[in-house]
């Protein structure tokens, strides 16, 4: 069965929500949730997830937030953090490593750190056997995709398009799917650009597909109770989750 991994913002609009919804995501069929580290320059992500993580630090978000929700979403899920290498870098990778070791996060996704960097940390991670994501994106050639995917862990996120989150571009995935099966049994989970729409197109050919601007467009929403956002975005993550297993 094909997974999927659900993103949003954490705190938004507050801690509390965040745990209700996630678990309630779970509910909905969401194998992984990738709980989003609010951050003011987030260069990966479009308008809609940029827009949470600025009302997350309007709320004045900390880390102390993220920690809180993380406490009591990861006994209960498969759940990784993403944020970009500042507030990882500023409050200490291996100090997040370590509350991610006391919560049970499994591991994170940093799209800012460039392989080579993740390299020289990889030992921090291996210490508290946590995994960083690999990212592999059509721009790539084939030695480089098998430097990046030989040893990569727990799934490889695919990058759909050279871009940025939500943007809906599209491109022939298919030599990039193949040579990255080629060099490694890892699972190959396909993000950007995936909603209800594209899913069960995308999914052809990889292992799962990564959500994220289709379930944050509805939590940003103003004029949904914190009940319609739930349902909403559970409804959507229970369609997704059908189309990309027909």
């Amino acid at each position: 069965m094909k997974k999927l991994v659900g993103y949003i913002t954490s705190s938004v609009p507050d801690n509390n929500f965040s745990v209700d919804l996630a678990l309630s995501m779970k509910e909905a069929g969401v194998d992984t949730l990738e709980l989003g580290v609010p951050f003011s320059d987030p260069v990966a992500d479009g308008p809609v997830i940029e827009k949470a993580n600025q009302i997350a630090l309007a709320n004045n978000f900390s880390l102390n937030d993220l920690f809180e929700v993380s406490s009591k979403i990861a006994p209960n899920m498969d759940m990784l953090w993403m944020g970009y290498m500042n507030p990882f870098y500023n409050y200490g990778l291996e100090n997040f490593l370590k509350k991610a070791n006391e919560f049970g996060v499994n591991g994170m996704i940093i799209p800012d750190l460039p392989f080579e960097e993740a390299q020289l940390v990889k030992p921090l991670f291996d210490k508290y056997n946590k995994a960083n994501i690999a990212f592999v994106a059509p721009t790539h050639h084939e030695n480089r995709i098998k430097q990046v995917v030989q040893n990569a862990e727990k799934f490889i996120y695919m990058v759909a398009y050279a871009g940025i989150t939500g943007s809906g571009q599209s491109e022939d995935l298919t030599y990039i799917i193949e040579t990255v099966k080629k060099y490694s049994k890892t699972p190959l989970y396909i993000g950007f650009g995936v909603d209800e729409k594209t899913c069960k197109e995308k999914a052809k050919g990889v292992d799962g597909v990564i959500v994220g601007s289709a379930f944050v467009k509805h939590l940003i929403d103003t004029s949904l109770s914190n009940s319609e956002k739930i349902d909403r975005i559970t409804k959507i993550a229970k369609e997704i989750k059908e189309k990309i297993n027909e």
